[in-house]
């Protein structure tokens, strides 16, 4: 995974975060950021969370990339005059693999981004067949092919654009029952066979996959490494904070206890949660706020 480090050096800024914890403003077009989120309160449990989705746009795969730009662009302008964060999260590949140079060449704040961990992926595989399982508008990124011709060049990479896993974390999250043949399908071309080599890395290049990792291992072709980038990104948000003084702790892996001291959750919709998303949020310690 790839995200610029911007680091303030203000020393009125340190004193400030030293006193009250890191304030971030986590973005993503659903709920699929609670995935990284979890990993940055394991680290940061002192952080006062804004937790940002954008439903009202959802999905963002359907938009056309410029009315994208700059529909986030605007969106993200009101976020952070309202919030006043010390960090923005972009929590969602699509948008990070579209929108990061434009939001950091307007604000002087840190943004960290989520793009497809095939650095990662490159180094841990054995078969030298990896696959990314994103959405079609990552899958499609510039941004995205220049991350495997740095890091993915002696490996065969297989990219997977699913136009609906997205989705159905969402509905798995919102309390729908998800069925195992549709989740089946979607990653059933991760599997690729060469000869005596099989894939043996699956990039999740969507926030929201790491909810249906349970779903991916049990109906998986074949065993593979599911490679998760929420742990990585919550390192570089630590990373990028001022002050050294901000509590932090690292635990693996997304599902355990991730409720925070403080948060709330911004709906662009307006609209309620469903009673099963109520009760996740609440887990999470995040309570229903207006934008």
């Amino acid at each position: 995974m790839s995200a610029r480090l911007e680091t303030p050096t203000s020393a009125k800024s340190t004193a400030v975060l030293a006193s009250r914890g890191a304030r971030l403003l986590v973005f993503d077009s659903g709920i699929g950021g609670l995935s990284v989120l979890a990993e940055i309160n394991r680290q940061l449990p002192s952080a006062e969370v804004t937790y940002v989705a954008d439903d009202a746009a959802f999905p963002y795969g359907a938009w056309d990339g410029a009315a994208l730009t700059a529909h986030i662009d605007r969106l993200m302008a009101d976020l952070i005059a309202t919030v006043s964060p010390d960090v923005v999260v972009i929590a969602c590949n699509t948008a990070s693999t579209l929108v990061l140079p434009t939001l950091r060449a307007r604000h002087s704040l840190p943004f960290v981004g989520t793009v497809p961990a095939i650095k990662p992926a490159a180094k841990v595989t054995k078969s030298g067949l990896i696959s990314v399982l994103a959405t079609p508008g990552t899958v499609e990124r510039d941004y995205t092919h220049a991350l495997i011709d740095r890091f993915a060049a002696d490996v065969e990479v297989t990219l997977v654009g699913s136009p609906r896993l997205a989705e159905i974390a969402e509905r798995h999250l919102r309390g729908t029952p998800v069925g195992g043949a549709e989740i089946a399908a979607e990653i059933a071309p991760c599997f690729v066979e060469t000869g005596a080599r099989r894939t043996d890395a699956v990039v999740l290049g969507c926030t929201h996959y790491p909810f249906l990792l349970p779903h991916f291992r049990r109906l998986a072709l074949w065993p593979v490494t599911w490679i998760d980038p929420a742990p990585a990104i919550a390192r570089r948000v630590a990373a990028v904070l001022p002050a050294s003084g901000v509590p932090s702790k690292l635990c693996d892996g997304p599902g355990g206890d991730a409720a925070l001291v403080s948060g709330k959750v911004i709906f662009t919709s307006g609209h309620a949660p469903p009673p099963a998303l109520a009760r996740l949020l609440e887990r999470f310690g995040l309570a229903p706020a207006a934008l």
